[in-house]
């Protein structure tokens, strides 16, 4: 098939190569433009346009699509079906409606949880048992078109956000290659009414630990924000990412700190947390044990 790609970010990366490897004609990729990125903040391509150019693929990074000339150069390459993954773009009526079977969306949630901008984040952070991926027929609501593939997956005990999104990634690229194969043969399925929910975009007021709420609380938070933005915490001036956590048995009182051999422990408001990577500021994230070699931590974090 002829296909347009639509795609930003590391996670939308093995999507198109997928596309790519399944024998597929990618007509044209579309990423956000290049941003500055860096100590000397420099404009950096997105992946995917880093992607897409290593592999001789034509890139246009257009900053809207509303104008009439964006929107008839997209329907002039003629494309059989976009494919739409992280792009972070909002899609006018005629982009959805110029390719001949429309526009796929691959959305890491089981629809319609965790409609929007960070399923991911939020399905570790609200303690979800399970997640996945589906590809979905677009249309003009946020993430509401019917759904024509799922596949669900355990979160597992621990996982972060980074581990999850590769595993997600992964898996949405497996199952755009069979949609687009089998895309005749797919019945789109409605969205239930029923169990909306909305991923909405991280902020970075809920990075910061507040050590009064419940030891289950904080390792989703701290592992539904790893590796970003990152939760993090004070310690003697210090701002301290910690980036990996489970809970503990200790009796600590909020915030106190206790370096039990190569582990760091942490009380909250009701339980104990064992942080097992971090990041010290101006230093690379390292494993507890690491860091600990060469640092005394502080009594209490704030």
């Amino acid at each position: 098939m002829k296909v347009v790609f639509m795609g930003t970010p590391e996670f939308s990366v093995p999507v198109l190569d997928a596309l790519v490897d399944a024998g597929h004609e990618v007509v044209a990729v579309y990423s956000q433009p290049p941003r500055p990125a860096g100590r000397g903040k420099r404009d950096r391509p997105s992946p995917v346009q880093a992607r897409a150019e290593e592999l001789g693929l034509s890139v246009r990074h257009p900053v809207s699509l509303k104008g009439a000339g964006e929107q008839a150069e997209f329907a002039a390459l003629g494309a059989d079906i976009a494919v739409v993954v992280a792009y972070g773009l909002i899609l006018p009526q005629a982009i959805l409606d110029a390719p001949e079977h429309g526009c796929l969306n691959i959305h890491a949630s089981l629809l319609p949880r965790w409609r929007g901008a960070a399923p991911i984040h939020r399905a570790i952070m609200a303690g979800d048992a399970q997640t996945g991926v589906c590809i979905m027929q677009m249309e003009a609501g946020l993430d509401t078109g019917p759904v024509l593939l799922r596949e669900e997956t355990p979160i597992a005990e621990g996982e972060t956000t980074g581990q999850l999104h590769d595993r997600l990634s992964q898996m949405g690229a497996r199952m755009i290659v069979d949609a687009v194969a089998e895309l005749r043969s797919l019945k789109p399925e409605p969205q239930p009414e029923e169990g909306v929910t909305y991923a909405s975009k991280i902020d970075k007021a809920e990075a910061r630990i507040d050590w009064s709420r419940s030891a289950s609380e904080i390792v989703r938070q701290i592992n539904g924000l790893s590796p970003f933005p990152g939760a993090w915490t004070q310690a003697d001036g210090e701002r301290i990412k910690l980036l990996r956590a489970s809970q503990a048995t200790a009796k600590l009182t909020a915030g106190a700190v206790d370096a039990v051999g190569d582990a760091l422990v942490v009380g909250c408001g009701e339980g104990a947390i064992t942080v097992h990577e971090l990041q010290r500021a101006g230093k690379k994230a390292a494993s507890a044990a690491s860091v600990l070699l060469g640092w005394t931590p502080p009594d209490k974090f704030t």
